[in-house]
């Protein structure tokens, strides 16, 4: 009988003698050998994160936002927090190299991208940040104390559009309960932070449609995050349906495609090496199933805002106009949906919408102007309209550049262009506020970091001279234009942040002088963009002075107690609250000449009509006396 063989154990280092058997006759589990050393790879890939982790966290503490001057954050940033940021894109850069076999690194630092750019506020700051976060913790507040909404109740300011668009804030008076916290403003300013990680693995699903090149899909991610400046991130209705849109197209893009409809993209000689094969086709039905499953997510984007309904039918419309995503249905039912939130919940604001568009319909001009009136004022609000225009005009070139030179990628990844295109029309509708060519920009995005990213890294494979050149400039173009990206976002998002942050006690003054204000009684203001400007929103008016065009303003500051006086209705009480935060905007948006804000509080004070209450360096209040 042959004896039976008992099989030796390999290490690293060498071979170790066979086990024998115990008194039972198995044949224990051979011996570990110990763990292997990191590679070289790994090091690289974790040596830049670390080093930019330690200058990350030896910076945030020396980040100067207490006293920001005309630059906002850009001059009170120290030099090791810039070194981190630039650390961490050259280990983006390192990385990128093995996005096929290791795409966790990218995505490690992309994350930790995210964190060094929006985190910062989140650990510093001690009250709110910026002036309209303040504004929705109000009314979260205020959804907490009443349990209900009044859809049908006119109030100022425009607060009754959160009454008739209640989603996103009964969804944070439940997160307030469930955390056991007394409002919102205990996690708001992590919103930036929570949204943007949210955000990635819907990007990284959106891009592996149209590509299979995890370089590209990577870098357009890090471009969208970089252009992604807007501001809209922060805890608002807008950043969270913008979430639940970017997931519904997704869910269209991957599972919506029409059987037959691919044709010669099924041919992989036909597309760019760096394309995806197009999604499997969806019958009828499963399309149906579909439809079902992402209607309660319309929905959740109808209850929440009132702009992203609009930008999604454009969109699906958009895709409709290829017979990969041919689908009418879908397209009725979203268009049903808003049609029905808005004839409803948001019937007030919706007739009034229609009711200005004779005025603003067609006017391309004043539909495509940023802000209220006014130009920016001051270095840093000026240099932040030139990074603006800048970060534009590189995105545009970028991707412009892909759609030309890389046809036939373009041709598999059309439906992503044209939902990039999808907004544009909507310069034709009205203004939104001041709003719209940012909102413009922020629905375009996705798509346009995409082709800027194809722009970017060259397709693998291939030995043409064409390619050869390519991938000669992208090791040189690729980081020059991660960087530019980089340069323009720090003062695109911080460049005003002297009008974002203010500190607790001037909160707390405006919120005296609230306190003291009885109720019905009418609270003036240059502007709303200060923090506290909508506590107890519900129960005064309020008069933000400043908001109107430039010459009304001139003609108010040649006798601001008149004009305020007969501004007041007879017999209704009547406060004053200017604040520091208030100067930075009303002279920074260009309300108000320089200097102006200064000679307005020295003539309410000299003014009979109108008596000190409270002063100090946190601001002025005062009270109307007819």
């Amino acid at each position: 009988m042959q004896q039976q063989r008992v099989p030796t154990t390999v290490t690293g280092s060498g071979v170790l003698p066979p086990t024998e058997p115990d008194d039972t006759g198995a044949v224990p589990p051979p011996a570990r050998g110990r763990p292997r050393p990191p590679g070289p790879q790994t090091l690289f890939s974790c040596l830049p994160l670390l080093v930019a982790a330690g200058l990350w966290l030896y910076a945030l503490p020396r980040i100067g936002f207490r006293d920001t001057g005309d630059y906002g954050l850009l001059d009170r940033f120290p030099l090791p927090f810039h070194l981190a940021l630039a650390v961490l894109t050259a280990g983006f850069l390192v990385t990128l190299r093995r996005a096929g076999t290791a795409p966790w690194w990218p995505l490690t630092y992309c994350v930790a991208m995210l964190v060094a750019l929006k985190a910062p506020p989140a650990v510093l700051y001690d009250s709110v940040r910026y002036a309209w976060a303040s504004k929705h913790d109000a009314v979260i507040s205020r959804l907490l104390a009443e349990g209900t909404v009044h859809p049908g109740t006119e109030l100022s300011g425009g607060m009754s559009a959160y009454d008739q668009w209640p989603g996103f804030f009964s969804l944070n008076a439940a997160l307030v309960k469930a955390f056991g916290v007394d409002a919102a403003a205990s996690y708001i300013n992590w919103a930036p932070v929570a949204l943007g990680v949210l955000t990635l693995p819907v990007l990284v699903l959106i891009y592996r449609t149209f590509s299979d090149d995890w370089r590209l899909v990577w870098t357009a991610v890090w471009i969208f995050q970089l252009a992604n400046w807007v501001g809209q991130d922060y805890l608002s209705p807008q950043g969270f349906s913008y979430l639940l849109y970017l997931t519904v197209l997704a869910v269209v893009l991957r599972h919506f495609v029409r059987p037959g409809s691919a044709g010669g993209l099924r041919d992989r000689s036909a597309l760019d090496p760096a394309a995806a094969a197009v999604p499997p086709p969806t019958g009828t039905r499963q399309r149906a199933v579909a439809v079902v499953i992402v209607a309660p997510l319309i929905a959740a984007i109808n209850a929440s805002h009132q702009l992203t309904p609009v930008m999604l039918c454009a969109t699906l419309f958009a895709l409709c106009l290829t017979r990969r995503y041919r689908n009418w249905g879908l397209l009725a039912v979203a268009g049903l949906i808003m049609l029905i939130w808005d004839l409803t919940m948001g019937r007030v604001l919706f007739l009034e919408t229609l009711g200005t568009l004779r005025e603003s319909a067609g006017d391309l001009l004043a539909n495509s102007r940023a802000g209220y009136a006014g130009e920016p004022t001051g270095p840093g609000p000026e240099l932040v309209g030139a990074a603006n225009i800048l970060m534009v005009l590189a995105l545009a070139v970028l991707a412009g550049s892909a759609v030309l030179l890389r046809r036939r990628l373009t041709r598999g990844a059309l439906p992503l262009l044209l939902a990039a295109a999808a907004p544009v029309p909507m310069f034709a509708v009205n203004d939104y506020g001041g709003e719209m060519l940012f909102r413009v920009y922020l629905f375009g995005l996705p798509g346009t970091a995409f082709f800027a990213a194809a722009a970017l890294v060259p397709a693998v494979g291939g030995s043409g001279r064409a390619l050869k050149a390519a991938r000669r400039v992208s090791t040189v173009a690729l980081p020059v234009a991660l960087t530019a990206l980089l340069a323009g976002f720090l003062p695109s998002y911080y460049g005003k942040e002297g009008m974002h942050y203010a500190p607790p006690a001037e909160v707390a003054l405006t919120e005296r002088a609230f306190e003291r204000a009885p109720g019905g009684a009418l609270i003036l203001a240059t502007t709303g963009s200060f923090p506290g400007a909508y506590y107890r929103y519900d129960q005064y008016e309020r008069w933000f002075f400043t908001e109107q065009e430039v010459p009304e303003n001139l003609k108010m500051l040649k006798d601001p107690a008149g004009y305020l006086a007969r501004g007041i209705p007879e017999g209704r009480p009547a406060y004053v609250i200017l604040t520091p935060t208030q100067e930075k905007a009303v002279i920074g948006e260009g309300y108000l000449p320089p200097g102006s804000f200064a000679t307005l509080k020295a003539d309410l004070k000299a003014s009979p009509r109108f008596r000190v209450v409270e002063e100090n360096e946190h601001g002025l209040v005062l009270k109307y006396v007819p």
